[in-house]
């Protein structure tokens, strides 16, 4: 099976925390991933709003949208609002060809509260997760039904965080609702990659390559830090810097054939990890991997 490498801009523009990349632009993030070798970025808050600004944006850089983040206020909002919520961007990528939304339910998250512990995000019940995926379902097979496949990423500071709340959240909901299996997010919410992984592997929509600092997450969880401190204090860096065997994870995308996106979504300080030199080891260490597990990596 074939897989494309992509790469969200985060790096060199952080929405969460526009001050600590304010010395890069989003023009140099499409320019420099490009150069590097990714050939999709996820979309991100600085780029054109407007369907066609955003395809002339992409195309002068000769990058395609390879999904994008969308905040989710299901727990909130009825059915019929959501729908009206998120129809624009539905639209958006479909026009685009992207692969997926990666939807979050963000109406309670602390993932962006500076002051905040990441321990203290909200959390539901097993019972309440499944009711919510249930929601989420109607919402999914609304989206599929136009031409765009839902993928849910379970987050820190959110509702879905740990390997219970994926687990339960995938048992609630049918299958229209994928999974944006995100590495380093389900390491530092305490779950086991591998086997979350396996058990879910027919749900895999997308997939985000991001690994961690151990000793900083250890720190954040001991302290009552918050997502934004862990963000700013190194917790999250590009595969091959960490400690999450990526190999692994690429062994299990070959043998559950998996044909998609991966994707590297590593948040930290260029003060200390200059985007593009992180970004070139993380996308080296992507094709390391794939050669090694027979993935073939296409443009």
């Amino acid at each position: 099976m074939n897989v494309r490498v992509g790469i969200s801009p985060i790096a060199w523009q952080n929405d969460d925390l526009p001050d600590i990349t304010a010395g890069f632009t989003m023009e140099q993030a499409l320019k420099e991933a490009r150069e590097i070798g990714y050939t999709g970025v996820e979309r991100g808050q600085r780029m054109p709003q407007d369907t066609e600004g955003l395809r002339a944006y992409l195309e002068a850089e000769d990058i395609v949208l390879c999904g994008g983040w969308c905040s989710g206020n299901l727990l909130v909002n009825d059915l019929e609002t959501e729908k009206a919520a998120v129809s624009q961007q539905v639209e958006q990528f479909i026009a685009l060809g992207a692969p997926c939304i990666v939807y979050a339910e963000c109406s309670n998250t602390v993932q962006g509260q500076m002051k905040t512990p990441v321990n203290a995000r909200p959390q539901l019940s097993r019972d309440e997760v499944m009711a919510y995926g249930a929601r989420l379902t109607e919402l999914a097979e609304w989206m599929a039904d136009q031409g765009m496949p839902l993928a849910y990423h379970h987050h820190m500071g959110s509702i879905i965080e740990s390997e219970a709340d994926v687990d339960a959240l995938m048992e609630g909901s049918g299958d229209a609702v994928g999974l944006c299996f995100d590495t380093g997010h389900l390491l530092f919410g305490g779950g086991d990659v591998m086997a979350t992984l396996d058990r879910w592997s027919e749900r895999v929509k997308h997939v985000h390559f991001k690994d961690i600092r151990p000793e900083i997450v250890k720190d954040v969880r001991a302290n009552d830090r918050s997502f934004l401190d862990a963000v700013i204090a190194g917790a999250f860096t590009v595969p091959g810097d960490g400690c999450i065997d990526f190999q692994a994870v690429a062994n299990a995308l070959k043998g559950m054939d998996y044909s998609g996106w991966i994707v590297v979504e590593a948040e930290q300080d260029p003060a200390k990890a200059p985007p593009y030199e992180y970004s070139e080891m993380g996308y080296k260490h992507i094709l390391d991997v794939c050669a090694a597990a027979g993935l073939k990596v296409v443009s």
